[in-house]
């Protein structure tokens, strides 16, 4: 069993370890504790059995009690780490906490490491070989709308307002997008139909192109799997970008992009970042998110690769998905 109780993009940050946990214990069914919603997304990886459905930090389902080995991915502890022992498993692997009896001796938790690579160290520290660069979905089976494919992706959303580039600078880059004679959608949650829609109305983009609220999780990674490009915030969508292969300009704020960004070897690519951290939950825009200019965001869009030449599979992608469950 797995706790990773988060969202989006916390998923797809945790793909190499969930298979890394697949290989390790091939015979073994893998439950992942996450909300319901993320269910097809977790069944592209090829090493999730079921989503038991969890809001976070919330007490784990009956059907989750007394797992062989419970393995938290959510967080440092104490309460998510207590959250599994409430579960009674056989075995735990987690981060080191004072608090926690059962954790003694286990890997310690590093500030500023990288979401993936802090989950595949603590695998490999706890003696399951893990690797980092297994980040790639094959896209859904759910097919994309004609107006997304090939399409530029404007995603204006983010979970709290210091991720949040202005709506007016994303409006200005989906009209240079379009005099560029690239078309354009404009993504979001149900949540975000307004602010979706004021980005189409400032950009002057047909009614067609407004896609918020329209997707489900599954019809959005479509969406972004036949895109062209996407550009947004630090938000799950740029992770999405990432495990589908489409070229990707994200505009970082208050979180550094050497915890949460892309690969640096995927070229295809870029992130923009004023160097700043701050609050990634704070109520209004990170100041240095609002120090990236369209004039920064619009050269580095022309820069990116046609989606149709970047190499999409990976040797670790090209596996057959058999090869998860080889010892």
């Amino acid at each position: 069993m797995v706790l990773r109780a988060l969202g989006l993009g916390d998923l797809l940050t945790a793909v190499p370890a969930l298979r890394a946990l697949r290989v390790a214990f091939p015979e073994q069914r893998l439950n992942l504790a996450a909300p319901r919603a993320l269910a097809p997304l977790a069944a592209l990886t090829g090493a999730v059995d079921e989503v038991v459905d969890t809001a976070p930090l919330a007490p784990l389902s009956s059907e989750l009690h007394g797992a062989g080995l419970a393995v938290n991915l959510h967080g440092r502890g104490p309460e998510s780490h207590r959250i599994l022992e409430a579960a009674a498993p056989a075995r735990v692997i987690a981060f080191r906490h004072a608090e926690i009896p059962v954790t003694a001796g286990s890997p310690r938790w590093r500030a500023g490491e990288h979401e993936v690579h802090r989950w595949c160290r603590l695998l490999e520290e706890s003696g399951v070989p893990a690797d980092p660069t297994r980040l790639d979905l094959d896209g859904p089976a759910t097919d994309a709308p004609d107006v997304a494919r090939g399409a530029t992706v404007v995603h204006p959303g983010a979970a709290s307002a210091a991720r949040r580039w202005p709506a007016e600078r994303f409006a200005a880059v989906a009209r240079a997008e379009r005099e560029a004679g690239r078309s354009v959608v404009v993504t979001g949650g149900p949540e975000e139909i307004q602010l979706a829609r004021a980005v189409a109305e400032q950009a002057r983009l047909p009614g067609e192109a407004v896609l918020a609220g329209r997707t489900r999780l599954d019809q959005l990674a479509a969406v972004i799997a036949a895109a062209g490009r996407v550009a947004c915030g630090d938000t799950g969508v740029a992770h999405l970008a990432t495990a589908l292969g489409t070229p990707s300009v994200v505009l970082f704020g208050p979180t550094s992009p050497a915890e949460w960004g892309p690969p640096p070897e995927r070229s295809w690519h870029r992130v923009l970042w004023a160097g700043h951290t701050g609050d990634p939950h704070g109520a209004v825009p990170d100041p240095g998110l609002l120090e990236i200019s369209v004039g920064e965001v619009l050269p580095e869009l022309d820069r990116l690769p046609e989606a149709s030449a970047v190499l999409r599979r990976s040797p670790q992608r090209n596996r057959s998905e058999s090869s998860l469950t080889s010892p």
